[in-house]
């Protein structure tokens, strides 16, 4: 017990001066204030379209988003998907060096961590994210894709992910999120 409290002691006077000696820590910035929109609950209705020739998927879901240090948006989303059962987890924050956004995701069903950059257009109501990567209708080869998230209200955006092929974008899903009331 005597260690213990010792131990907490020297870390509690450690971490005093660590935090009198520490350069100021950066602030949020009006890029990073556009990133808590997407905040909350959110109801999701999808169509992707994987062959052209066949209807669309549509599946239900949801998506759950938080802030992370004022600086990051993690954005859960959890579904159906061919079938079984879907999560996905974007990753949303501002670059300052970059100035871009920059974000990550992961999901369920593929094992590839996809890396975006993109900017916002002058309404700073779109935010384009782009990105090389995999796509089942071109295997072995790396893909462009372009996402777009448009802030249409505070209680409704659309997800819109494009691929190119053959030179031209074509529209692989669209996702519509309203806000849970």
């Amino acid at each position: 017990m005597k260690n213990i409290m010792m131990a907490a002691t020297l870390l509690a006077g450690f971490g005093a001066v660590r935090a009198q000696d520490a350069p100021e820590m950066p602030k949020p910035q009006k890029e990073h204030e556009w990133l808590h929109q997407l905040v909350g609950e959110w109801e999701t209705d999808a169509e992707f379209t994987m062959d052209p020739a066949k209807p669309p998927m549509k599946s239900k879901g949801s998506e759950s988003g938080r802030m992370v240090g004022g600086f990051w948006a993690v954005l859960e989303n959890k579904g159906e998907f061919l079938g079984k059962p879907f999560t996905g987890i974007l990753t949303l924050g501002f670059d300052a060096e970059k100035k871009k956004y920059v974000a990550t995701w992961v999901d369920s069903v593929m094992p590839v961590l996809w890396n975006y950059q993109g900017t916002l257009d002058g309404t700073g109501k779109i935010l384009t994210l782009e990105t090389e990567g995999f796509c089942p209708e071109q295997p072995g080869k790396l893909t462009k894709f372009k996402e777009t998230l448009e802030i249409k209200s505070a209680d409704h955006k659309i997800f819109t992910s494009m691929r190119e092929m053959d030179g031209k974008w074509v529209t692989g899903g669209v996702i519509q999120y309203r806000r849970k009331k």
